[in-house]
């Protein structure tokens, strides 16, 4: 199985993440999330349950200031995760993409496991919060995920009105386009799918 551990200790942040890409039961597929903040909780919660990932996250942070230090650095700890568990990458079909609806909102991802970290980050102007949630950071998230991944992602919301349907259609959409890019290709099992022969 592809799974990897990552543990962070800041001035800001002590995070231990545990990231399983090949779940083959329902135990292994279980997501444990605890970020001291309920609606990131969620998010991880839909990105990895979507994406069919294993997912077990602790993190204690300086709360008190508010919840930038801690989404970022699991974001951090969550690219460092991904590039660890894939390794050389030799196998996986590269590339995913999916169109999500969410009720009103409909949010396209594409992702290319590139080895060059890229955000592209598209939404219509959002509510500033979700109960205690900045949704500006989001984007902190994925941007930080992207550089360690070292991923090319592709985010943008096509249409939506309701905050909350938006995050949670990009957090679903984006584990679902990455579980697609990092499955292993039976018809490449053993080769790197770049013309370069490295990724």
């Amino acid at each position: 199985m592809r799974e990897a551990t990552v543990s962070r200790k800041t001035n800001e942040t002590d995070i231990k993440l545990t990231l399983r890409l090949d779940c083959d039961s329902t135990k292994q597929r279980k997501v444990t999330v605890d970020t001291g903040c309920g609606f990131f909780d969620h998010l991880l919660t839909l990105f990895a349950s979507h994406g069919s990932f294993g997912l077990d996250v602790s993190c204690k942070g300086d709360t008190y200031v508010d919840f930038h230090h801690s989404v970022e650095d699991v974001g951090i700890c969550l690219g460092q995760a991904f590039s660890s568990a894939l390794g050389d990458c030799a196998g996986i079909r590269r590339y995913g993409s999916i169109i999500l609806p969410m009720d009103e909102a409909l949010v396209l991802c594409a992702v290319d496991i590139s080895g060059r970290g890229f955000l592209s980050y598209e939404t219509p102007r959002l509510n500033e919060r979700i109960g205690d949630f900045d949704t500006e950071l989001a984007r902190e998230f994925f941007t930080a995920l992207t550089r360690k991944a070292m991923i090319t992602l592709h985010i943008k919301v096509l249409s939506g009105e309701n905050t909350h349907h938006i995050l949670e259609a990009i957090f679903k959409a984006a584990g679902r386009a990455v579980s697609t890019a990092v499955e292993l290709d039976s018809r490449r099992i053993s080769e790197i799918h770049s013309t370069k022969g490295v990724i």
